[in-house]
C-alpha cells in the first residue's frame, strides 16, 4: 500500500515540473522537394511550410528559415517579443511581435524567408526576448551570439 501511494506520489511529481516561459523551434527550408525526405516529421514540415504556393517562384518565397516562439506570461500585463539576429553582415536587425492583453500563452512565428534569405544570406546568430510590462522575462539565443 506505501509503496504504491509512493510510486503515485512521484509520478505526480514529476509531471508538474515548470515549464519554461520562453522556447524557440528553428527550421529551415532549403529545397521544394518534399519526395526525397525519409523523416516524415521533416517531410510534413515542408510540406506545411510550401502549403499555399503553387507557382515554382512562389515556393521559392518560401525558402529560409523559419523561427518559433512558444511563450507563456501573465495574462494581464501587455507582452512583446522580440527577435534579433544576424545574417551575412556586422549589422544586428530585429523583428517585433506585440501580443494583446489578456493572452497568457502562445505562439509567434519570424521567418527570413524569400529575397531577404537570397540576398543577405543566411541567419548567422540570433537572440529572442519575451518582454512583459517593458522587461525581459525570458531570453533564449544561438550559441554564436555575443
Amino acid at each position: 500500500m506505501k509503496i504504491a501511494a509512493l510510486l503515485a506520489a512521484c509520478l505526480l511529481t514529476a509531471c508538474s515540473g515548470l515549464t519554461e516561459s520562453l522556447v524557440v523551434k528553428q527550421f529551415t527550408l532549403r529545397d521544394q522537394d518534399t519526395l526525397k525526405e525519409g523523416d516524415p516529421m521533416v517531410r510534413n514540415e515542408k510540406m506545411r511550410r510550401l502549403y499555399g504556393a503553387v507557382s515554382l517562384e512562389e515556393r521559392k518565397s518560401k525558402l529560409g528559415q523559419y523561427y518559433t516562439a512558444l511563450w507563456s506570461a501573465d495574462a494581464g500585463v501587455e507582452k512583446e517579443i522580440v527577435f534579433s539576429y544576424q545574417q551575412g553582415g556586422s549589422r544586428i536587425k530585429k523583428m517585433r511581435s506585440s501580443i494583446p492583453v489578456g493572452t497568457s500563452e502562445g505562439k509567434q512565428e519570424f521567418a527570413i524567408i524569400g529575397d531577404d534569405y537570397f540576398e543577405n544570406g543566411r541567419v548567422l546568430a540570433w537572440k529572442m526576448d519575451l518582454l512583459v510590462g517593458g522587461e525581459t522575462i525570458a531570453s533564449k539565443k544561438s550559441y554564436l551570439w555575443e
